[in-house]
């Protein structure tokens, strides 16, 4: 082996010689391109659930921009399956990150990640990074949240106004309590009624659960889980999705929501990685309004039915926001259902 490589270098060496005796140039070799990072999701939900799905668009488009190699596997669920199913990625395709939702997962998570220091896990998770390579992120979506209950306040008629939520845990009531903050703000007279469906996904029971607010006199919706929405829309009342833009499930009904974007946190993480410099840490900053990370939802031509002067309000109140002016209470306690 050895003495066939010396002879081919040889041969080669002579042609570049020859070519410059009869005065042509060598051919420049080609430089391969930089490899791409191999990037695995980890998610417990179905991607139908726009938590995940949050995640692993921003993941797509980064791969659909060539900066990523990008596999998945989802409704890995909560009973032990995502240790397993981290591990067997870690251990056959050794992927240069990955990113997944630790949420009922996070012991689980956090045991692999410190069994594989060379790859870098990115997880969303109500607990703090883990060095030397577990980061963890959320969804800060409460600043659009708050621009969301703004609207509410100001377009209920019965000045009840429904909110169906996952469980009364810190990520999820921040949300609620700041959609709340807004709609009260501009309405007190509002009365915001919370009911929870103690699921992270579950739209049968989030719709049940939107359909027993609606009875109970409330005139507009936010739908902070999957399902409410197309109650809202069976009932012909104005509804705020949430995460994702879930216009499409109710064009007529779906005004706008909280929008999560994934993609600072991701490119953020990719350059970190390529970089060699990535560290454990909370990425939470990433996921604000000032970063680009969140944001209301396009209107998709629905703004015609909000009041001028409440657009205005909330074209006010964003750029207060996002010019650092204006902050939106992170207030994570269980919010007090009907006040």
């Amino acid at each position: 082996m050895f003495k066939s490589r010396l002879t081919l270098v040889s041969l080669l060496t002579l042609a570049t010689l020859m070519l410059g005796a009869c005065g042509g140039a060598a051919p420049t070799p080609t430089a391969a391109g930089p490899a791409k990072l191999k990037v695995f999701g980890a998610y417990a939900t179905p991607l139908e659930e726009p938590w995940d799905h949050a995640i692993h668009a921003a993941l797509e488009a980064a791969q659909q921009r060539g900066d990523i190699v990008y596999t998945w596997a989802d409704n890995i669920g909560y009973s032990g399956d995502m240790e397993r199913v981290l591990r067997e990625e870690a251990t056959k395709n050794k992927p240069d990150i990955i990113f997944g939702d630790a949420f009922g997962n996070r012991e689980g998570v956090a045991k692999v990640a410190s069994e594989f220091p060379a790859i870098a896990f990115v997880f969303g998770s109500d607990g703090g990074p883990q060095d030397p390579n577990l980061a963890v992120f959320d969804n800060w979506i409460h600043e659009p949240a708050y621009l969301c209950g703004l609207i509410a306040g100001n377009m209920t008629k019965s000045n009840n106004i429904g909110v169906v939520a996952a469980m009364p845990i810190p990520e999820v009531n921040r949300i609620v309590n700041a959609f709340r903050q807004g709609a009260q703000e501009v309405n007190p007279q509002a009365t915001v009624t919370v009911s929870y469906i103690n699921s992270f996904f579950d739209p049968p029971k989030a719709k049940e659960a939107t359909i027993a607010l609606i009875d109970a006199g409330a005139d507009i919706i936010f739908a902070e889980r999957e399902g409410g929405i197309e109650a809202a829309a069976e009932h012909q009342l104005f509804a705020f999705g949430s995460l994702v833009d879930q216009n499409y499930q109710a064009p007529d009904y779906v005004l706008t929501g909280p929008l999560w974007n994934m993609g600072p946190t991701v490119d953020y993480v990719v350059k970190q990685v390529k970089a060699g410099a990535f560290t454990a840490q909370d990425l939470k900053d990433f996921s604000l309004m000032i970063k680009s990370g969140s944001s209301l939802a396009p209107y998709h031509g629905n703004e015609s039915k909000i009041p001028a002067d409440v657009l205005e309000l909330v074209k006010q109140k964003q750029a207060a926001i996002i010019n650092g002016q204006f902050r939106v209470d992170i207030n994570e306690a269980a919010p007090p259902s009907g006040q």
